[in-house]
């Protein structure tokens, strides 16, 4: 009888630590949630530091890492509820058939806003990983990938926030430049860069993230596979009424079925979206290797 008490009381103290431990997890997640991105970037940047002081940086690395994935998934599933909400609450009123095609539109724009509402958790994660190591071999070089990285994040941030279809070209660009940035601190000597923006077209309106789309795939897919590394190119100019930006690198090129992965089918779906058949995505094979991505699209300004 008392062996049987005592299992019992254990099973109890148990589902009890279990509940403790499930609310504080909650708890965590819903402040991480509520927590805006620069006061989270300085949190977890003090709780690194206090890490190094106590010993702990691996376990304060971990913590961060987590916070960031946490603070991410929050993001996207927020957004795409709210969002998701919203066009069902409207279906729900539509009675014509424009309505109903409408609200079809909005749906779609949606599935568009969850996707620019996601930040690469590789790239951050490597990101902060790499701030941890040179802060301990190459601290000047810590603080410009830092610096580097709030710069991104502050060019990606109030996009997601308000969801727009398009924004300036010149936000677009420096989005892309601090992550260029980054990835050159990462590759040192292996990675060159060139953007050629004139002045007059900074102003241009542009699809939210298809140029970072279209960077991070030169870099993942054609130079990082490049034991040398190589250069990468973003052009833009106007030609007979239409915006044309080009990113072009010398990686290793296409792969056998180029133009199928889910980046650029997003980016096809989306300028389909916006434009029409007025938009397009080309994907070339220069001769002299690499590969030239172009984005044609009517010329308009904010």
């Amino acid at each position: 009888m008392d062996n049987q008490n005592h299992a019992t009381s254990w099973r109890e103290d148990f589902s009890m630590i279990l509940k403790t431990i499930e609310k504080g997890w909650w708890g965590f997640v819903d402040m991480v949630a509520r927590l805006g991105w620069g006061r989270l970037m300085l949190t977890l940047l003090l709780t690194m530091m206090l890490g190094g002081i106590l010993n702990l940086e691996h376990m304060t690395l971990l913590l961060s890492l987590v916070a960031i994935l946490v603070k991410v998934l929050a993001i996207g599933k927020h957004r795409a509820e709210q969002e998701a909400d919203r066009a069902i609450a409207r279906s729900e009123k539509a009675e014509q058939q424009a309505e109903l095609e409408a609200l079809r539109r909005q749906l779609a724009e949606t599935r568009m806003s969850a996707l620019q509402a996601q930040i690469e958790p590789h790239f951050l994660f490597n990101t902060l990983s790499s701030v941890c190591q040179l802060m301990e071999t190459a601290p000047d070089k810590a603080v410009v990938m830092q610096k580097a990285l709030i710069r991104y994040l502050r060019s990606s941030l109030p996009e997601w926030r308000d969801s727009p279809g398009e924004t300036r070209l010149g936000q677009q660009v420096e989005l892309s430049r601090a992550y260029l940035e980054i990835m050159q601190l990462r590759m040192e000597d292996r990675l060159k860069v060139c953007i050629k923006v004139p002045p007059s077209l900074q102003s241009a309106r542009f699809p939210v993230m298809m140029l970072q789309t279209l960077v991070e795939n030169a870099i993942k897919h054609g130079l990082e596979p490049k034991a040398e590394g190589g250069a990468i190119e973003v052009d833009a100019k106007v030609l007979d009424g239409k915006l044309r930006l080009t990113v072009r690198d010398d990686g290793v090129g296409f792969p056998d079925q180029p133009g199928q992965g889910m980046g650029l089918a997003n980016i096809r779906e989306r300028l389909s979206l916006l434009y029409g058949t007025a938009a397009e995505l080309v994907l070339e094979a220069p001769e002299d290797g690499g590969t030239l991505a172009t984005i044609a699209m009517p010329f308009a300004l904010v």
